[in-house]
């Protein structure tokens, strides 16, 4: 029987690079936080910031308070349709919060950018991005990130969270797919 990684081209960064850069992100971001007067409303970017996020949130040494957004901008095809959906909104009032977003990748920066702008017209006291991924050879929106895990190539990248399909968000690294998987 194959296993995942039979389909894994290569791994672009391995588990204990990825806690190394999660610490030196969430020293960052409590340094950066450490004087507003309301606990840090983090909001997760579901389903592939999962692992990212509870990583990273665990680690911040300021309070925080947990929220979570499901949207995207993309098909089940792997292509940007342009128009972001919100399929699940904040449980949380955003109305003079400062808000972080946390999510797996940005790469035409399309969602990320409508949810940045959708937190400023809310209310929003700030709004910063907090990215594992930045693919910008891909990006078509312009966005701000402000606390950056890793600058990748221009290859789809699955495990950690990030999927293909629904499948390989398990693996502990960040992998590189063989093209013969997706480009059936």
């Amino acid at each position: 029987m194959r296993t995942k990684e039979d389909f894994i081209e290569r791994v672009l960064y391995t588990e204990e690079q990825i806690a190394a850069r999660v610490k030196e992100l969430s020293a960052k971001i409590s340094e950066d936080y450490k004087d507003i007067s309301k606990p840090l409303l983090t909001v997760g970017i579901l389903n592939g910031a999962v692992m990212f996020y509870t990583d990273l949130v665990r680690r911040i040494t300021i309070p925080v308070h947990f929220d979570f957004m499901i949207a995207s901008s993309y098909d089940a095809n792997t292509h940007t349709s342009g128009k972001v959906n919100i399929l699940k909104n904040l449980d949380n009032d955003p109305r003079g919060r400062d808000i972080l977003l946390v999510e797996d990748i940005i790469d035409s920066g399309t969602t990320m950018k409508y949810l940045m702008d959708y937190f400023k017209d809310k209310g929003a006291a700030s709004v910063k991005v907090c990215a594992l991924l930045d693919k910008p050879s891909r990006r078509k929106v312009e966005v701000q990130i402000d606390y950056r895990g890793f600058e990748i190539p221009d290859e789809f990248i699955v495990g950690y969270g990030l999927d293909f399909a629904q499948h390989y968000r398990n693996l502990p690294y960040l992998g590189i797919l063989k093209r013969s998987v997706y480009s059936k």
